[in-house]
């Protein structure tokens, strides 16, 4: 009866089984986790188009807001310096008239439709 020997391994002996035979697989697989990690990962591609959209979205707003606060500043301005605009507003919306005047209300669904381009 012999027993065997385990053979220690040479410096020169090479991992090369192993590697021959899955190595192309493993290097595929590592290529296709980064590709996947590229397109839907934190910083990836997804995320990026969604954040491009985001600010998209950001800017319109403030465009509209700042299209928003120059009405509303030439509404300020003209409140403050024409006395007209101050009339009509305290008048139809607060229902205020001057001395000797009378207000007659008509309800809102016995009034007839206004043409906007005719004046009175």
């Amino acid at each position: 009866m012999g027993i065997a020997k385990l053979k220690k391994p040479d410096a020169n002996e090479k991992p090369a089984p192993f590697l021959r035979q899955y190595g192309g697989a493993l290097l595929g697989l590592l290529l296709f986790a980064l590709v996947v990690h590229d397109i839907f990962g934190t910083h990836g591609y997804l995320a990026m188009r969604r954040t491009q959209q985001e600010i998209k979205k950001v800017n319109a707003d403030r465009e509209r807001l700042n299209k928003e606060n120059v009405q509303l500043e030439e509404e300020v301005k003209e409140l403050k310096s024409d006395p007209r605009k101050i009339e009509t507003i305290a008048r139809d919306e607060l229902g205020l008239a001057k001395p000797g005047e009378v207000i007659i209300k008509i309800p809102q669904s016995l009034q007839l439709p206004q043409d906007p381009g005719a004046k009175p």
